[in-house]
């Protein structure tokens, strides 16, 4: 392997996020933009790719280095790293997804309260979700079964039909591409095994990186122009950064998006600096609230892509989880992946529908709404819009209520709760709000709002 700096910052497949006090304050265009991105609140994420098809971890088993926790699922397989990535980087010749039909998924997305959406265009495997006129290695190639599909375009045809329900468009893309052959140059590997960086040293190899640099900077300029408006650049793959000595030299081909695009959101992943216009925890939620514009993306289930023997959340948890990130002051990425016929899991829509439920109750507590002090304290939590505070307690699953505590000690004039939608008897004390309601039980919360 070359000795670059290997990136601490992604442990299993899974990256860290950036210190708040790192963040950079973006150009005006692109901070009014992420005032509309802050309103949002809740995205469907969606890895969709030749992983989907054997129900693995996604691009990860193609590293060695990554082998013991990635290829669990290939655990009492006789396949080696090479035979392995022999059958994986072959899957383009099976992927026929025939059943997908990306104009159900942006109705089923609007309609049950997702404001934008996360899709993966290419993952670290190289595969490409579009048309591109860098590689063949795409879904509208010949020898790709999807080809001669009307969708066969997939990211186009996903952003067109999300885009017509008026939803935002975030455009995943891998910088890391393990089937890029100025990625992983055959015979250049330092090492018989793979790993997440380069197969040889850029510096060494000046001529061959560059190839890459532009290799990306054309399939970036495509879709940002040939696949519809974008809202969001999604930019996975931490590891590629100057420091590590694999500068794809963002900044040039940003400048040249912009100038079509001046208020493009670049999430450029855990690199800090001013191409990551909001941080983007993964697979977790801070402890503490953030001042700065912030995304968690979370898989429904075990991991982000479909695995035939998955484990969904369930409804409860999802709805705490976007309360929990909210009154932090972030965003949820929720991600569901599609089965290899194209479809969503029914597990996926059924959860789905039922935030859509919750949400048309209660999203004026969610929507725009920015963080308020004190944020988060025991099993109560805030936000706030321009006229009301409000105050989730999140309940006890066995217990009903007629009088809640909520740790708010500013003067208000009435208090709701929106489970019922009447107004309540409360009295102030130093210490907080002592509210009285008739007996009620929710399994999820009861939700205040305050003037």
């Amino acid at each position: 392997m070359a000795k670059f700096k290997i990136d601490e910052a992604i442990l299993n497949g899974v990256h860290n996020f950036t210190n708040e006090s790192n963040y950079i304050t973006p150009p005006k265009e692109v901070g009014e933009k992420l005032e509309w991105f802050r309103d949002q609140k809740l995205a469907l994420m969606v890895h969709m790719g030749l992983y989907c098809q054997i129900g693995t971890t996604a691009s990860w088993g193609l590293s060695d280095h990554d082998a013991s926790w990635s290829r669990k699922d290939f655990s009492e397989s006789p396949l080696s790293g090479k035979e392995y990535r022999n059958m994986y980087f072959n899957l383009n010749k099976s992927f026929n997804p025939v059943r997908f039909e990306p104009e159900q998924w942006a109705e089923l997305a609007a309609k049950n309260g997702f404001r934008y959406l996360i899709f993966t265009t290419k993952h670290h495997d190289g595969f490409c979700l579009w048309d591109t006129k860098e590689t063949d290695y795409k879904t509208t190639s010949p020898d790709c079964p999807y080809s001669s599909n009307q969708y066969a375009d997939i990211v186009k045809s996903v952003f067109d039909a999300f885009r017509k329900k008026g939803l935002g468009i975030g455009a995943y893309f891998s910088k890391p591409d393990w089937h890029s052959p100025y990625y992983w140059a055959e015979g250049m590997a330092h090492s018989e095994e793979t790993w997440r960086m380069t197969s040889y040293d850029p510096s060494q190899y000046p001529e061959l990186w560059k190839k890459f640099v532009n290799y990306t900077h054309n399939q970036l300029l495509e879709l940002t122009t040939q696949c519809g408006d974008v809202d969001i650049l999604w930019l996975d793959g931490g590891q590629v950064r100057p420091d590590t000595g694999l500068d794809i030299r963002l900044g040039e081909v940003i400048e040249k998006i912009r100038k079509q695009k001046p208020d493009l959101i670049v999430a450029d992943r855990t690199v800090g600096g001013e191409f990551e216009n909001y941080v983007t925890p993964e697979q977790t939620v801070p402890e503490n609230a953030m001042h700065i514009p912030w995304e968690s993306s979370v898989s429904l289930g075990k991991g982000y892509s479909f695995r035939y023997d998955d484990e969904y959340k369930d409804l409860k948890t999802v709805i705490r989880l976007l309360i929990d990130v909210v009154c932090k002051g972030g965003n949820l990425a929720l991600n569901i992946s599609p089965q290899p016929d194209g479809r969503m899991p029914k597990e996926g829509i059924a959860i789905m529908q039922g935030i859509g439920q919750w949400m048309k109750q209660y999203g004026e507590a969610i929507y725009k709404t920015r963080i308020c002090a004190p944020y988060k304290q025991a099993n109560v939590a805030f936000t706030q819009n321009e006229t009301n505070v409000f105050a989730f307690v999140l309940t006890d699953e066995d217990r009903a209520y007629d009088e809640v505590f909520i740790p708010y000690q500013q003067n208000i004039s009435q208090i709701e709760l929106m489970n019922t939608g009447k107004t309540v008897c409360f009295k102030q004390t130093a210490e907080g709000i002592k509210v009285s309601f008739d007996t009620i039980k929710d399994e999820i919360a009861l939700v205040f709002k305050i003037q």
